[in-house]
C-alpha cells in the first residue's frame, strides 16, 4: 500500500501539549517526532548543537538539508513541531506540499497563555514527577494577552486559508483529546500507520492543573481584556465581495512629471486625469501599463509618487448610477437592461425626456442602492463591478501590486493635489478645475435621510474604514 504521506507537521503552540502528543507519536514504532526541528534559536532541543547531523548553521543556511533528512526515515514516516514564530520558509514549503500530513494541535489560548507565563516565571516547561512541580501565581499584562492572540489568530487563519486553496486537509486535534487513546491512533492511521497503540505514554504530566482563578493574581483584568476580543467578532463588517486585483491597466502616469494616478472606479477620474494632463502642458497620460511596463516606469522615474482619489460612498453611488446605468449609451448596456427587466428598475427605455423630473430620479437612484446591497451581498446574478464595489475591497488589491503614496478624499483635492506634486518637483501645479455636473438631476436635489442610511448600510465598511460621516 502507497503511504499517503511523505513526513508531517505538527502545527501547534507553546502550552499547548505538543510535547506530550510528540512523547506518544515516538511511542509508535514506525513514526518518529524530531521537536522543533525549525525553530530559530536551536535545532529539535534547547541545548542541542544539531539534529540528524544537521547543525544550525547549516539548517538556516538552507531549510531544504534537515527537511530532506526527516523525510528520509527508513519503514516509517517522520515528523516535526511547529509554532507561529519558526522559520517562515518550512511553513511554505509544508503548506505547498500535498504529501506532508497537517497534524493541527489547538488549545484554549487563555489557558495556555496563563501556562506559559508560569512556565516563564518558574523556568519549569516539563514535569515527569508530581514531586517536583513548581507552582507560581502570576500576573497577567492584559496588552500583551492581546498581542498573543492576535499573532495565535493570523497563523491559524493563514493555515486555514492555505489549505483550503490549495484542497487539502488536515489532522485537528484538541488538548483535551491528547488523553484519547482511540483519537492517537486515529491520528497514526491519517499518517499511514497500521499499528496502534495500547496505552497512553503518561510521563509527561500536567503542570498547572487548576482553575484560572488560582494561577492569575489579577483575574478580573484578564477577564476583561478578554472581553474587549470580541472572540466571534460579532463587531466586523460582513464582506461579500470578492477578492480584486490591483487593477494596473487602469494606471495613468502624466507624461513628463513622477505621478502616478490608481483610478479609483466610480471615482473623479476625468477631473483629476485633466488635472494631470495640465500639469505637463496638456500632453496625453500615459496608460495600458502591465505589472511589467509599470515597474519599469517605477525605476525609470525615481522619486515618483502614487495617490487615488475616495470619493464619498453616496456621491460616487449617484456619480456610477448616472453614467454607467442611467446614460443608455454606456458599456453596461446589458446590465441596464437587465435591471429595467428582470429587477424593474425604474429607468426609461432609452433617452430621457421630461417626464423623468426629480422624483423619478430619487425613485430610480433608491432602487439602484437596493440592488447594490443584494449585489454586495452575493444575492443577484449579475457581476460584483469594482465601480460599485467598496473602496476599501478596491484599495486591498491595489495592496497585491503598491499601495498608493497617497490616499486623497474628492474634497480635499484642491489642497492635497497641488502638495503631492510639490513632492516631485513641480512647484508651479494649479489646483483642479471645478467638477462639471452634468447629470440629468443632481445630488442635492433628491438627498435625504433615507438615501443616506441606505448607503451607510451597503457601505459601512468604506464609512468605518475611511471616517466617512452624511454626505450633506
Amino acid at each position: 500500500m502507497t503511504q499517503p504521506f511523505d513526513y508531517f507537521v505538527v502545527l501547534a503552540e507553546m502550552r499547548t501539549g505538543s510535547n506530550f502528543l510528540e512523547s506518544n507519536l515516538n511511542a509508535f514504532d514506525q513514526i518518529e517526532c524530531f521537536g522543533e526541528a525549525f525553530n530559530p534559536h536551536f535545532p529539535g532541543y534547547p541545548n542541542k548543537d544539531e539534529l540528524l547531523g544537521v547543525t544550525l548553521a547549516q539548517r538556516t543556511a538552507d531549510p531544504m538539508v534537515l527537511l530532506s533528512r526527516i523525510k528520509a526515515q527508513n519503514g516509517g514516516i517522520g515528523g516535526f513541531r511547529f509554532f507561529h514564530d519558526h522559520d517562515p520558509r518550512v511553513l511554505d514549503i509544508c503548506l505547498n506540499d500535498p504529501r506532508c500530513a497537517k497534524v493541527i494541535l489547538t488549545r484554549n489560548p487563555v489557558d495556555s497563555f496563563v501556562s506559559w507565563k508560569i512556565a516563564q516565571a518558574t523556568g519549569q516547561w516539563k514535569l515527569t514527577d508530581v514531586r517536583r512541580r513548581k507552582d507560581s501565581k502570576v500576573r497577567i499584562d492584559p496588552q500583551e494577552f492581546k498581542t498573543h492572540m492576535a499573532a495565535l489568530q493570523d497563523f491559524q487563519v493563514q493555515v486555514m486559508n492555505r489549505l483550503q486553496r490549495s484542497g487539502q486537509t488536515g489532522f485537528y486535534i484538541a488538548y483535551e483529546d491528547l488523553q484519547d487513546l482511540d483519537v492517537l491512533n486515529g491520528m497514526a492511521r491519517f499518517l499511514g500507520i497500521d499499528a496502534a497503540l495500547e496505552s497512553l505514554n503518561k510521563s509527561l504530566k500536567p503542570q498547572n492543573p487548576g482553575g484560572l482563578t488560582q494561577k492569575v493574581s489579577n483575574f478580573s483584568q484578564l477577564k476583561d481584556a478578554m472581553v474587549e476580543l470580541d472572540q466571534f467578532n460579532l463587531s466586523r463588517t460582513p464582506n461579500f465581495e470578492p477578492r480584486r486585483g490591483p487593477l494596473v491597466p487602469r494606471y495613468l502616469a502624466a507624461p513628463q512629471s513622477a505621478l502616478l494616478f490608481q483610478p479609483m472606479p466610480g471615482g473623479p477620474d476625468e477631473r483629476v486625469c485633466r488635472w494631470l494632463s495640465n500639469l505637463d502642458d496638456g500632453a496625453d497620460l500615459i496608460g495600458g501599463f502591465n505589472q511589467k511596463t509599470l515597474r519599469r516606469w517605477k525605476s525609470d522615474h525615481k522619486g515618483h509618487r502614487s495617490f487615488t482619489v475616495l470619493r464619498h460612498p453616496v456621491a460616487r453611488a449617484h456619480a456610477v448610477f448616472c453614467e454607467k446605468i442611467l446614460n443608455p449609451d454606456t458599456a453596461f448596456g446589458q446590465i441596464r437592461r437587465t435591471l429595467r427587466q428582470v429587477y424593474k428598475m425604474p429607468i426609461p427605455a432609452k433617452t430621457l425626456d421630461d417626464s423623468y423630473d426629480s422624483a423619478a430620479h430619487r425613485a430610480a437612484f433608491l432602487s439602484f442602492l437596493e440592488f447594490v446591497k443584494a449585489n454586495l451581498l452575493g444575492q443577484t446574478s449579475i457581476r460584483q463591478d469594482a465601480c460599485w464595489a467598496t473602496q476599501a475591497s478596491v484599495l486591498k488589491g491595489f495592496a497585491e501590486f503598491s499601495l498608493p503614496d497617497m490616499i486623497i478624499r474628492e474634497n480635499e483635492m484642491t489642497s492635497y493635489l497641488p502638495a503631492l506634486a510639490v513632492q516631485v518637483g513641480r512647484f508651479d501645479a494649479a489646483e483642479p478645475a471645478d467638477p462639471v455636473n452634468d447629470f440629468p438631476h443632481q445630488l442635492a436635489d433628491i438627498y435625504d435621510a433615507e438615501i443616506e442610511e441606505l448607503a451607510a448600510d451597503i457601505y459601512q465598511r468604506d464609512y468605518l474604514m475611511f471616517g466617512f460621516d452624511r454626505w450633506a
